[in-house]
Order: C-alpha cells, then structure tokens, then sequence
C-alpha cells in the first residue's frame, strides 16, 4: 500500500487492568502532562483524544480507559469493539494485578482476535523497593503468551521519564504497520510530534463504534 494513502487516520485504543494498577493515571500524564495521586476509580470507561504524527501520519488515538472492576467486566468488552491496539496494565508492587492480567489477555483474544496490538505495561515503578513482580517474570509471560515481538514497558505515571510517551508512539507505530500503511522493515527510530488538543476528558458508557 502507498503509505500517502495514509496521511490520516484514527485508532480506538482501550487501556485494560484491574482496579488500582494506574490506567487513569497513565493516560492522563499522556494527555495533559499531570499525576492526580487521589484520582478515582473509573466507572464504565472514560474517553480521551490525542494526536500525534508519526512518519508523516496524523494518527487520532481514541483512548478508552476502562474500569478494572469486576462487576464492570462484561460493561468492558463493548469497548472493544473496532479496537486496534490494547494497553494491559499490571502494578509491580502487586503480584495478583500481574495474575490477573492473563485473564484480560484471553478476553481480548476472544473477543477481538489475533490482529490487535496489545502492549504490556508494568506501572508504578517508582515503588520499587516494594516489586513484587520481577522483569524477568513479566518477560517470560509476554513471550510466552503473546510472543516475543510484543512490547513490554515499565513505567511510572507519577514520575514518568518520557516512557509514556514512548509507549503511545511505538503501539502507534505498530498500529500503522498492522494496517500496512507502513512497511514493517522500517526499523529506524520513528519521527514524532505530538500535536495537543483541548481537553476532552470526559466520561462515557455510550457513543461506542
């Protein structure tokens, strides 16, 4: 495909994990830069825009961050509807977030299949005197159950580095490959500009597509 073809697109994004790993907080130091350590659980999922170029493509990342209750879970799944990247989140410092995480992973494989880009993302490491979850462990996991390719963080939404910021632009990237508006030898680090917009944090359970 002529990547011109491609100078614009959008991409449904939807941020999974059990309550308290630090969705909300991860993709609100995306969008507007800030940590609100007293933030509460999400209800249903609220949704958030951002827009980025990447390669000479603008790419509008619709962002839904759904709740991590269970008795959310089944609210959760029309979220994914016309997916095409899923962020999973676990907290280091909580083995059984980690747990947890494989039964979000085959949700997704049922519901979506194969040919979403899913990114692991191991939050709150800057607690880590008290990890409960090593690399190597969360490594093995990915490997095993979403293959070696799959990209796996560990990130700090209260103290972040810019690695967020790496996460969105590399699942982006991903994301245009798996379109094939891009070739996938392109393995040269990818030009970025983000290009912010107003605040739109507003929560949601309707205006699924």
């Amino acid at each position: 495909m002529n990547p011109s073809w491609a100078s614009n697109m959008e991409a449904k994004v939807v941020i999974l994990g059990s309550q308290g790993v630090g969705k909300t907080s991860l993709a609100v130091r995306y969008i507007s830069r800030t940590f609100a350590p007293n933030s509460t659980s999400t209800i249903g999922a609220s949704f958030m825009k951002k827009t980025l170029n990447v390669d000479n493509c603008k790419v509008r990342l619709q962002i839904w961050d759904t709740a991590g209750q269970e008795r959310f879970r089944a609210m959760s799944q029309l979220y994914y509807r016309g997916a095409q990247a899923a962020l999973l989140v676990y907290d280091i410092t909580s083995e059984e977030s980690f747990i947890e995480l494989h039964s979000w992973v085959e949700e997704l494989k049922r519901v979506v299949g194969d040919e979403l880009v899913m990114v692991v993302v191991a939050n709150k490491v800057d607690l880590e005197s008290r990890r409960e979850v090593t690399q190597t462990k969360a490594r093995e996991y990915v490997t095993s159950a979403l293959g070696p390719d799959t990209l796996l963080y560990e990130a700090s939404a209260k103290e972040d580095d810019g690695t967020i910021d790496d996460i969105f632009l590399h699942m982006t990237r991903h994301i245009l490959e798996r379109q094939q508006y891009l070739p996938r030898d392109r393995k040269r680090a990818p030009a970025m500009n983000i290009v912010d917009e107003p605040h739109n944090n507003s929560s949601s359970c309707c205006g699924l597509f």
